[in-house]
């Protein structure tokens, strides 16, 4: 449940940005022989971002990662990907500016220490239940769930409730 505060935060979000690793996946990476590597997704993830649409939250990945398979997962749940960025909060300034929009109509869910300048310049920074402990003070929601075990869906079926309340 999110508190009337929350809610009201999450209907003024306009976009809201992710981490890969960690957030979308468990933040294990198996490694074939031949280094091809493998994660592991959450499916329901894909169904709560097109709730997001729907509300119309707009919705990126911003990745620190290089390896083709972030792009390849994000194509196949139909979110636009920026990988291999080192600065994040610049790549989120530069998409939100493109919008016609600034960090206060924006929300950011990561996980681990290079998410730090996101979460601490968004309007709604938001951390996965396994956040290493360094970026949790930064958040104002944490996940019930860990990352890469519906996260994603958690936050996305929460805007809608938050959407869903101001009808009631």
């Amino acid at each position: 449940m999110i508190d009337a505060e929350l809610a009201t935060l999450m209907r003024r979000v306009r976009l809201v940005a992710f981490d890969f690793d960690g957030v979308f996946t468990d933040n294990t990476v198996l490694v074939a022989e031949d280094g091809t590597e493998h994660v592991r997704c959450w499916r329901g993830d894909g169904i709560g971002l097109r709730l997001l649409e729907g509300l119309g939250v707009a919705t990126i990945v911003i990745s620190t990662e290089e390896n083709p398979v972030v792009a390849v997962r994000c194509h196949k749940l139909k979110i636009r990907c920026l990988q291999g960025v080192h600065d994040k909060r610049a790549a989120l300034e530069g998409v939100l500016a493109a919008a016609g929009l600034d960090l206060d109509a924006a929300a950011f869910l990561g996980n681990d220490v290079n998410d730090r300048a996101c979460l601490e310049a968004v309007a709604l920074p938001m951390v996965v239940r396994d956040a290493h402990p360094a970026v949790i003070p930064l958040a104002r929601l944490r996940t019930s769930t860990p990352g890469g075990y519906g996260a994603v869906r958690e936050v996305c079926d929460l805007f809608l409730a938050a959407h869903q309340e101001q009808h009631l």
